[in-house]
């Protein structure tokens, strides 16, 4: 009897591994993609994450595996914030996201054994506070928003300063479960025990 394919998570995301061990699964690897995610000139968000997930998707996926990629992208408007890698992005990003709306679009692929694709977005609607200089000040010495997209992260210490959120909450923190669920059951995952 064959061996059921293997699954491969294309990211280096702790927090999608987290996510996806609360729905049961523990990917058999995983192998984040080196691809380059720069932005391509007035791409906007929504295309910008369909493309990421899609692009990393691709480049780490093998005949007779299922492999899932994802990308979170924080937007304004057309404008794609950040992953901060300093201080002062993190800076930016929560003064600009300040007493604001903002948009958190997941996007997620799965490759199947089989050479069938799937791709879907998760999109939310995140408002802010209006943050104090010292609750900006700290949150940047904490060093959490560092290499999070928009420069926080909802699960920790900056779910304080959310006040309203539309949407998945998974999708806010970077991986959208019941997406996940449908789309490698749509594919013929086999899960856990199954």
């Amino acid at each position: 009897m064959s061996s059921a394919p293997e699954l491969v998570l294309a990211s280096a995301s702790p927090r999608r591994l987290d996510l996806l061990a609360q729905i049961g699964i523990v990917p058999d690897r995983v192998e984040p993609a080196n691809i380059d995610e720069t932005p391509l000139h007035a791409e906007i968000p929504r295309r910008y994450a369909e493309r990421m997930a899609l692009e990393k998707a691709e480049a780490v996926h093998r005949a007779c595996q299922f492999t899932l990629a994802g990308d979170t992208v924080v937007a304004m408007g057309r404008r794609i914030l950040p992953k901060a890698e300093t201080y002062a992005e993190v800076e930016a990003c929560l003064e600009a996201l300040s007493g604001r709306a903002h948009r958190v679009i997941s996007a997620l692929c799965v490759c199947a054994p089989d050479g069938r694709k799937s791709l879907r977005v998760s999109e939310s609607r995140v408002i802010l506070k209006r943050l104090s200089d010292l609750e900006v000040s700290s949150y940047v010495a904490s060093e959490e928003g560092l290499g999070k997209a928009g420069g926080y992260g909802i699960q920790g210490r900056a779910g304080a300063f959310v006040k309203q959120i539309q949407g998945s909450y998974t999708g806010i923190v970077g991986l959208p479960v019941f997406e996940a669920s449908a789309m490698l059951s749509g594919l013929g995952y086999k899960w856990p025990n199954e």
